[in-house]
Formats: C-alpha cells, structure tokens, sequence
C-alpha cells in the first residue's frame, strides 16, 4: 500500500474528514488531498510524524519505501532532488499500470532504479557547478 492510500484509509478509520486533519496537523487541506491522490509526498518529516499523531499510527505504517527515497533525495540535493524523485517515483509506478507484475517484483524493479538513481547522482557529482557543490551534501550519505 502506497503512502497516501494509508493516510486515506487512516483517515478514514479515524473518521476524520481531510478538512479535520488539516486543521489538526496544521498541513494544508490541498497538500492532504495531494498526499491522499498520490500526487505528492511529504518533503519534511516532520509531516508524518504530524499525520501520524493526528491519526494515531505509528509513523513507520504511513511510510513506504518510495516516501523514504523522497526524503533522503531531499535531504541530499534539496527541492531539486526532491523534484526528481517523485518524478521518478511516479513514472516508474505508472510502468506498472495495468501490468501483470506481481508486487514483490515491482518492489524489486522500484529498489534497482532507486538504486541507480544514487549511482548516477554520485558519478554525475563532479560535473556540478560548485556553487551547487554544498547543496548535494557528502557523498558519504547515501
């Protein structure tokens, strides 16, 4: 299950409108409803750990493998990386649309392409403007 499906089915659980859950985790109404549709992934933490709360779940239920390469991309190139790796995420996912993959080999194809995703970050490193250099972080994060 994908991040915004277990916020939706929390929610719901909950019996909370999004609206409620806007106001109690502070997160606008539209972000929710993007998390929700699968449009976005949070690009702080600190929101998940606030919808966790406001549903009562322990945070690591809402994550998913794809929320926590977001974070890390965000956390090591900044709003660029985390562009490019919800990018990735969605397009990679839409590969799978309709296919006849079973979910363990999806996860498997998702891991290697994130995988080669830090890779080709690492490599491509040194053609980085320096100006741009501190942003990217060490290489001793990934």
């Amino acid at each position: 299950m994908k991040f915004g499906e277990k916020v939706r089915a929390a929610r719901l659980a909950a019996k909370y409108s999004q609206r409620q859950l806007a106001d109690m985790t502070g997160i606008a109404l539209r972000t929710i409803q993007n998390y929700e549709s699968g449009e976005r992934l949070p690009k702080q933490k600190e929101n998940y750990q606030l919808l966790a709360t406001a549903l009562n779940v322990d945070v690591d239920t809402l994550k998913d493998d794809d929320a926590d390469f977001v974070i890390k991309a965000t956390e090591k190139y900044g709003a660029r990386g985390n562009a490019q790796a919800e990018r990735l995420v969605k397009e990679v996912s839409g590969l799978y649309a309709g296919g006849e993959l079973a979910e363990e080999d999806m996860d498997a194809m998702m891991k290697a392409i994130q995988e080669a995703y830090w890779i080709a970050k690492e490599k491509n490193r040194k053609y980085v403007p320096k100006k741009y250099r501190s942003i990217s972080g060490d290489s001793s994060n990934s």
